[in-house]
């Protein structure tokens, strides 16, 4: 599709856009002529976490490199930063009316499952407070509001794949505010007549990511000579999604009006073992060994997500399999490591 040609000059503000996905899609949406808009405290996974925790390990100056790479990126490119915290809705809401805004992407979240079971109250801070900034300041106004959760919301697949009518029983703190926020952007809509998009994105992985999933911290452990950790026998199953085919599927919500007040799975659409993927590094690091660990009791058993709905509607049409994308992951580390 010519983005461009349905982008130029739209206004899209990004709550939460100096993290991994929102940079990613701010880059993506100025190269196709579109007018992005960066409001981001630099706090939650960010500058802040990095910048003010003395007893982070020696990935700290590893994740600040990236995080300081994301900022070049975005100043490079001329892209607006308003660096406020989305939990103040009195900083928030004029800042984000003053960019009249034809569309929103709600990125701001904490965005692990293991430190929202271990913060609660952060996470909920951090994550439904500031959604419910965002969607209350522009409820008059509205633009597309475009959503991002997560396919923890669906809990264990009890079958292969997940479409979006499948029931959701998410588990642990992070899964169920996920859910909770789905629900309040529906209420919006209900209420206020807001248009919005739910996104379920899983296991992303790309450049400039600090999230340290697992694909990235077999990575790291790879470079450094060191053990590749498997919680489980490897046989756990994730829909693995490069992060440009996820920035296709958000424009493609942009531009496709059919895309209003739906729910889209937006993954590669194939889940693999992490042994598929641990073979991959092991392709490109062979001496590396591998360490089993206990299974993490409160990961949901996943599999794949069925993109059907989103091809259907939207024409996506992800390009990225693990053998393609992980490879492209890989060398951008090594890349990153010679300098």
């Amino acid at each position: 599709m010519d983005f461009k040609k349905y982008l130029s000059g739209k206004r899209i503000a990004i709550i939460g856009g100096a993290g991994f996905i929102g940079h990613n899609l701010a880059l993506k949406l100025k190269q196709n002529h579109a007018i992005p808009f960066i409001i981001d405290g630099l706090q939650v996974n960010n500058l802040g976490a990095f910048s003010n925790n003395s007893g982070l390990d020696a990935r700290k100056e590893l994740y600040l490199n990236f995080i300081n790479s994301r900022l070049e990126l975005i100043r490079k490119e001329n892209i607006p930063l308003s660096v406020l915290d989305a939990r103040d809705y009195h900083s928030l809401s004029p800042s984000l009316n003053a960019i009249k805004p034809d569309a929103v992407f709600h990125l701001a979240a904490v965005a692990h499952a293991n430190r929202s079971n271990k913060d609660p109250f952060s996470t909920f801070d951090h994550s439904m407070r500031t959604l419910e900034n965002s969607l209350d300041s522009v409820k008059d106004k509205k633009p597309h509001f475009i959503f991002l959760s997560s396919s923890m919301v669906y809990g264990n697949f009890t079958e292969d794949s997940v479409s979006e009518t499948s029931l959701c029983e998410p588990l642990g703190i992070y899964g169920a505010l996920k859910y909770g926020a789905e629900k309040l952007v529906i209420a919006y809509n209900q209420v206020f007549d807001l248009p919005y998009t739910i996104i379920r994105p899983s296991a992303l992985y790309g450049e400039r990511c600090v999230s340290r999933r697992v694909g990235q911290a077999f990575i790291e452990n790879a470079i450094k000579g060191e053990e590749l950790n498997i919680n489980g026998n490897g046989s756990d199953k994730l829909d693995f999604t490069y992060i440009d085919d996820l920035c296709q599927g958000l424009m493609l919500c942009l531009v496709k009006q059919e895309s209003k007040n739906q729910i889209f799975n937006l993954t590669f659409g194939e889940a693999r073992s992490i042994n598929d993927l641990s073979k991959i590094v092991l392709e490109n690091f062979p001496e590396v060994k591998i360490k089993i660990n206990p299974r993490d009791n409160l990961m949901p058993e996943r599999g794949t997500l069925d993109i059907s709905k989103a091809k259907k509607i939207l024409g996506y049409n992800p390009n990225f399999p693990i053998e393609k994308g992980f490879k492209n992951y890989i060398n951008w580390y090594k890349n990153f490591f010679k300098f």
